[in-house]
This record gives structure tokens, sequence and C-alpha cells, in this order.
């Protein structure tokens, strides 16, 4: 089996890709040549902009592999999953974290364990 990292994810594209592209490149190159540096391109509110560097990394976000927006993702873009179930579970297990009810006590004494009070 290959190395996933080596794999080619991606759809052919549409003329709207083009154009998208096509916009991306020209507004890259003509913040280079009025001599900006450390920015990265694309839209913000609907406009194209300048985006430096730092304010893009300032904050990581993270992706949840066992949502289904990542599954729709991956079936939009005909990209395999190399995900096996052993990988799913153990990936829910980390994201649920412990709840009253599960874990079986309660720290309010005026709650029973199988009865709850509105």
């Amino acid at each position: 089996m290959a190395d996933p990292t080596y794999m080619i994810r991606a759809i052919p594209s549409i003329a709207s890709d083009n154009v998208y592209c096509t916009l991306l490149a020209q507004s890259a190159v003509h913040g280079a040549m009025a001599g900006y540096t450390g920015f990265t391109v694309g839209q913000v509110n609907g406009r194209h902009a300048y985006i430096p560097f730092n304010r893009i990394i300032e904050i990581q976000n993270r992706i949840v592999i066992t949502d289904r927006m990542w599954a729709r993702l991956l079936s939009s873009t005909n990209q395999p999953s190399f995900l096996s179930a052993k990988d799913v579970i153990e990936a829910i297990k980390e994201e649920e974290p412990p709840t009253q009810l599960l874990d079986d006590t309660c720290t309010d004494n005026k709650l029973n364990h199988k009865e709850i009070m509105c």
C-alpha cells in the first residue's frame, strides 16, 4: 500500500475553481510586487485580502475525524479514509467527557442516582 502522504487527493477542477485560483494567484503576485512578505491571500467577508501568517497560526483548529463533516469532505473529494474501526472507537472515547449519569456518581446530595429533578 502506498503512503497516503504521496497520494493525490482531489477531484477534477471545474471552471469556477479555475477562476478562483486565478484570482488568488493574481492577489498573491500583487501583494508580493507591492513589497509585502509573510502573508497569504484569501477571502474575508467576500473580499480578497492579504492575511499575515501570524494571524493564521495564532489559533490551532482541531479536526474531529469521526465527525460527519469530515466524512463528507472525504467523500466529496474522493479521498480514502485510512481509519480502521479500532481508530474510530478510540477517537470517540477520547472525545466523550465523563458525565455524571454515566459515572453513576452524584455530588449533589439532594439528587438520587436514578432520579432527575427539574
